[in-house]
């Protein structure tokens, strides 16, 4: 119970404090008869009624059920059951409040401001609960993407140390390269350039093919993006995508030249970086 209290505490001196301030300054309730610091603490009561009925339901009643109950979990009848008697005990009791203590001859529009007053906490109290609801489920998201991300770096970390054989289409040439060492591979004309770092250099390499066939040999390696009709790069590689009025271009970590990037593949580049 005591986890509840601290756990419902701000939140329950938060509307009690509201329902004080509300009553103080728009005075919906004829009290001309008290002075004023009679008149503060009668109307501290109605903060009082407020913050009591609230901590009989959020804090005894839930503790309660939960003890109870095998499940921690509230059932939807029981979300907006505690709502209905907020509202029906705090009416009730602020209607004879006024009525015994305040003295005020109780109309209809009297508790139909009474009921509407009271009707502001049940409301408050869904609104905070859907707003955690939401806040831990944003957490839970976030948890999962974390985890999802740790297994995919650590997938892409077992590829980079793998490597792959580039063969021309007369299979007279074989080049082996670690996928690590990939930086970008481009067409030129009947060839292939690919462009990787061994050591603190790049080097180039032509390979007779298409960049169609390579782009169906990398394709199980998540790190490589198609950015242009003639080019895909190695995204461990880019440093950053800039651009200059339609224009977009890669720039590839320790390499002067630019790689151009086009609209086709400019948002599935973006979504990957």
């Amino acid at each position: 119970m005591i986890q509840l209290f601290n756990k419902n505490l701000r939140l329950l001196l938060a509307i009690s404090f509201g329902i004080f301030l509300f009553v103080l300054f728009f005075q919906p309730f004829p009290i001309d008869r008290f002075d004023f610091n009679n008149r503060l603490l009668f109307i501290a009561g109605f903060g009082a009624i407020i913050f009591l009925f609230i901590f009989l339901v959020r804090v005894v009643l839930q503790w309660i059920i939960h003890n109870k109950s095998d499940s921690g979990d509230k059932s939807v009848i029981n979300i907006y059951l505690d709502g209905i008697i907020i509202l029906a005990l705090s009416s009730v009791a602020l209607s004879f409040y006024l009525r015994y203590v305040g003295h005020v001859n109780l109309s209809f529009y009297i508790v139909f401001k009474v009921v509407l007053i009271c009707l502001a906490v049940p409301v408050i109290l869904r609104l905070y609960d859907l707003n955690q609801e939401l806040i831990q489920q944003n957490d839970s998201l976030i948890s999962e993407k974390k985890i999802i991300q740790n297994r995919v770096e650590k997938y892409e970390e077992y590829n980079l140390n793998k490597s792959i054989d580039f063969i021309s289409e007369n299979k007279a040439e074989i080049l082996t390269l670690l996928i690590a060492e990939i930086a970008f591979i481009r067409s030129a004309d009947n060839y292939v350039e690919i462009v990787y770092k061994q050591g603190d250099d790049f080097k180039k390499s032509l390979i007779r093919n298409t960049l169609k066939n390579i782009e169906l040999q990398l394709k199980e390696y998540s790190n490589f993006i198609r950015c242009h009709r003639i080019s895909i790069v190695n995204r461990h590689y880019i440093e950053k995508l800039s651009r200059s009025y339609n224009n977009h271009w890669i720039t590839i970590k320790g390499y002067k030249e630019q790689i151009p990037v086009s609209r086709q593949y400019l948002l599935k580049l973006k979504e990957a970086l």
